[in-house]
């Protein structure tokens, strides 16, 4: 996770996300921004997730804090960097991260693709791509952010197979990034079918998240608003917990938050300013699928 020291809306990258609030009031923005993740790290350390904590100190970065669009993990030893859309998101990488890494953890491979940028060509992390580890789908919705060329490559280089699909909003405007539409967990799936545009491809998706015996939770345009799709399930001390906002949380029905409990503690994490921008608690975290090194047990 990265406590963003300089945070603000965006207005670069406002064109294609249409999440974004903007508000006139920006600049009171950056320490409701970094109380909040910081409270939101320490409450998943309570639970027994380990959390690596950076500082977003380059106030040319407003979106630091979110780190899985400019790099993601991956068992084996594996660390993919990848290319963005905005200018100014591509400041958001730092070696410091991915040295970390290499000393904590066993990376026997970088494989970075922001060279990829020089031709417009971008793949913005786990946020284009929601991957499910166990049945190795990519799921992918199309958009700017998210080029098929960069998808395929990706996919053969991580053993993944690529599931492209639209979507759109109820505006008509295209979902820039999968991870606020959908959220593959263990046991359970949640997303936004309404929006999936292809009847057909729709069906597909549900089969294949189904086929490994997954629950579908379907998620309405409404809950997708609130950032109910944008969660991410980790591990922690007793099992695995979801983590989301508390905007999501309060959007769920009771039937949806008792299938979670079934398989995942729900950990609400207040984080409405972050939200602001565009991403909410998934957007928030890089997770880290990595073995960790003997020698810093």
């Amino acid at each position: 996770m990265v406590r963003p020291h300089g945070f603000t809306v965006n207005t670069e990258t406002a064109t294609d996300n249409h999440f974004q609030t903007l508000t006139a009031d920006a600049g009171d923005l950056a320490p409701l921004a970094y109380a909040e993740i910081t409270r939101a790290a320490s409450m998943l350390r309570d639970q027994g997730v380990t959390v690596h904590l950076f500082e977003g100190e380059d106030r040319d970065a407003p979106d630091s804090v979110f780190p899985n669009n400019w790099f993601s993990t991956h068992a084996g030893g594996y660390v993919a960097i990848y290319p963005m859309k905005a200018l100014s998101r591509r400041r958001e990488r730092r070696s410091d991260i991915i040295e970390m890494l290499k000393r904590r953890y066993r990376v026997q491979e970088v494989i970075d693709y922001s060279g990829l940028e020089l031709d417009g060509v971008f793949l913005e992390g786990t946020g284009s791509m929601v991957l499910d580890h166990i049945d190795r789908v990519a799921y992918a919705v199309r958009s700017e952010r998210t080029d098929r060329i960069a998808l395929e490559r990706f996919c053969t280089q991580f053993s993944f197979e690529p599931m492209v699909f639209s979507a759109k909003d109820p505006s008509g405007f295209d979902i820039y990034h999968t991870n606020v539409l959908m959220c593959v967990a263990t046991d359970f799936a949640m997303i936004g079918l309404d929006m999936i545009t292809d009847s057909v491809r729709r069906r597909e998706i549900v089969h294949r998240l189904g086929r490994s015996g997954r629950r579908i939770i379907g998620l309405t345009d409404a809950q997708i608003g609130k950032f109910a799709g944008n969660a991410i399930e980790l591990l922690g001390r007793n099992g695995h917990t979801l983590a989301l906002s508390t905007t999501a949380l309060l959007a769920l029905t009771t039937e949806q938050i008792d299938i979670i409990g079934e398989s995942a503690r729900l950990l609400p994490l207040a984080i409405p300013t972050v939200e602001l921008a565009g991403g909410s608690v998934r957007c928030t975290i890089a997770g880290v699928h990595l073995t960790p090194r003997g020698d810093t047990q």
